[in-house]
């Protein structure tokens, strides 16, 4: 099995995944900064989702990248976990 660097590395060298990879990181490091600090507060999905008035399954999403969240989500986010 080969480490992740060495796959990125490999997969850098194409021109298409080169564009969609720099393409989509800032919305995984989003999403990084907010696991991180929703761990840092020992905070689960289900308590964060019970302090911001919605469900579990809505911060799985956007963990997961599979949601595309509004400011206003992200501000509630933000203003729970204090960042």
């Amino acid at each position: 099995m080969k480490k992740w660097s060495t796959l990125k590395a490999e997969w850098m060298k194409d021109e298409e995944f080169k564009k969609e990879y720099k393409r989509l990181a800032p919305r995984y490091a989003i999403i990084s900064q907010l696991i991180t600090a929703r761990a840092k507060r020992g905070l689960t999905q289900k308590q964060l989702a019970q302090k911001m008035g919605t469900k579990q399954s809505a911060i799985a999403r956007l963990e997961a990248g599979n949601a595309n969240p509004t400011i206003d989500f992200l501000e509630k986010i933000a203003s729970v976990l204090g960042t």
